[in-house]
């Protein structure tokens, strides 16, 4: 879908991007793992593209929470194994959930045992209960329907909690004294509640809570810092009579249901059976969702982040691509999806789908015109950062569905993906694995290019000259890399040293005049990259003789 602009409009435009970059200060910058300014809110450090070693599972990991140095993860798999083992060695049975050690990555012994796929998971906010949603009738051999809450510990049915659904689970949110239930449903604990319900903690029963919703599930749930509002995010096309609010999001009074503001749906319009929201999450300074759309019914792919207050639009990246999970770290934001376009923010073009990345939590930018077809336009829209944070997630065949991470959380060191992934940077690891923040994290990823690829070009242009040009480098997770032009083996004294910006988008040249060569003379050059933890890639040698 696309959708065209007033001249008026693209001038405004104009006016907004020109005035973000003059704030940011520069429209080129370092943001990655060693950024030029770590204090600027537009560069934040990101975490590392290090693929740490992490416990694996023999299926689909569709959605994850972390509670302290724990995460509890969901989805459909029978078995996890450590990290490194190859399917079939070393497993251990685990029914549909299972936790591990964020900082280790080793499993941990909580093992409830679903009969079924989980779909959603939640921690309550004290750390004393995780429930979990999804298909399953029975957890630990009791019955338990679509809905449970267990001990964190030991992954024991709470009893105590008793409560169940007609149909699907998909999305949950918990405060001290209320659990919101949303999916598929047209009744909870036996009561008429369609696509989504509350309940009380202690005992599981049916709330006033009763928005009425028409159309199709409700993915994403989260409650607002004061408890005031619950957002909604999914399939369904009206919240109590309105499509606008309404189709696809909606804020609702935590207590009735009733609607409440929240302009960003004013904007973000994916509702019905070809697009929905498909996720929410939230810190104190607003509400992050994602998006997918595939034929009519919707608009938006990627991430958007919205004030809490009245869902004013803090920013959107529109990168083409079906988006189903976002992380907010500090002053950075990630995100698991397919996105295979991100040039609306002034980033790649159309090319193979990066299935994690990271974006700036604050605006530095608008959304420029869309200049793709089959896509409506944001343009105008604040927009933040793409930073250098380019993890290579394979996509999966266990769903079916061609995907590679379908969830992330994490905490302030670590964030986390779990998805139906095989390898990450090109080492088996199905279906989890983490990544650290630079501080505590390997720091082993170099540049991407090496021998031949890397090669410099030489042409002698007489009196002794020689001109040598090589192509630019790019590193997964820095954006500056240093060169070193090598003559004839001596390393220790290059001839040539400079330091470049780059990202697998853009790669510029680069060139040096060597002089006072020795004409007839065979010279020998190669080229040195490396980032700033000293990483290295080197051409091949390359001979000339000068004249």
């Amino acid at each position: 879908m696309t959708s065209t602009r007033s001249t008026r409009t693209l001038l405004l435009v104009a006016v907004v991007l020109a005035a973000a970059v003059a704030l940011a200060g520069t429209s080129t910058v370092s943001a990655d793992t060693a950024p030029d300014d770590p204090n600027n809110p537009g560069t934040p450090v990101t975490v590392s593209a290090d693929a740490l070693p992490t416990v694996q599972v023999n299926g689909v990991v569709w959605q994850q929470v972390t509670v302290g140095d724990t995460v509890y993860a969901t989805g459909s798999f029978t078995s996890a194994r450590p990290a490194g083992a190859a399917a079939g060695v070393d497993e251990v049975p685990r029914s549909n959930a299972l936790a591990y050690d964020i900082r280790t990555g080793t499993l941990l012994p909580w093992a409830p045992a679903l009969n079924a796929q989980g779909l959603a998971v939640v921690a309550s906010p004290d750390g004393r209960r995780i429930y979990l949603g999804g298909d399953f009738t029975q957890v630990n051999g009791a019955t338990r329907s679509r809905l449970v809450a267990v001990d964190p510990t030991n992954g024991a049915t709470i009893g105590a909690f008793s409560s169940r659904t007609d149909a699907k689970v998909k999305a949950l949110a918990a405060t001290t004294d209320t659990v919101y239930v949303g999916g598929l449903m047209s009744t909870v604990g036996g009561v008429s509640r369609f696509r989504v319900g509350a309940l009380r903690a202690s005992d599981g029963a049916v709330l006033p809570f009763r928005p009425v919703l028409e159309g199709g599930a409700v993915n994403a749930i989260v409650v607002a810092p004061d408890r005031s509002k619950v957002v909604l995010g999914g399939a369904f096309t009206k919240v109590n009579g309105s499509s606008r609010p309404g189709y696809g999001l909606m804020a609702v009074d935590a207590s009735t249901g009733a609607s409440l503001p929240w302009s960003v749906n004013d904007v973000v319009r994916n509702g019905g059976s070809n697009a929905a929201v498909t996720s929410l999450s939230a810190d104190a300074d607003g509400v992050y969702g994602t998006g997918y759309v595939y034929g009519s019914g919707g608009n938006f792919e990627g991430t958007f982040r919205a004030r809490w207050s009245d869902g004013r639009i803090l920013w959107l990246e529109d990168c083409h691509g079906d988006s189903y999970g976002a992380f907010p770290r500090g002053d950075d934001v990630y995100v698991v999806s397919h996105a295979h376009y991100c040039a609306n923010i002034g980033a790649y073009p159309e090319g193979p789908a990066r299935r994690a990345t990271a974006f700036s939590k604050a605006a530095t930018s608008v959304v420029r015109p869309n200049g793709q077809g089959g896509y409506a336009s944001f343009a105008g829209q604040p927009a933040p950062s793409l930073l250098q944070f380019f993890p290579d997630v394979l996509n999966g065949t266990y769903t079916g569905q061609g995907q590679g991470a379908w969830s992330v959380t994490g905490n302030t060191d670590f964030v986390a993906i779990g998805g139906e992934f095989p390898r990450v940077n090109g080492t088996a690891q199905q279906g989890l694995t983490r990544f650290a923040a630079p501080s505590i994290a390997p720091n082993d990823r170099g540049g991407v290019l090496t021998g031949s690829k890397l090669n410099p070009a030489l042409q002698a242009t007489g009196f002794g000259r020689v001109v040598v040009t090589w192509p630019a480098n790019w590193d997964q997770d820095n954006r500056r890399l240093t060169y070193r032009v090598i003559r004839d083996g001596n390393t220790t004294t290059p001839v040539h040293t400079t330091a470049q910006d780059s990202t697998f988008w853009s790669l510029p040249s680069m060139s040096f005049t060597d002089s006072g060569l020795v004409p007839d003379r065979s010279y020998r050059y190669r080229v040195f990259s490396s980032d700033a933890f000293g990483n290295e890639t080197r051409s091949d040698t390359v001979t000339i003789t000068a004249r």
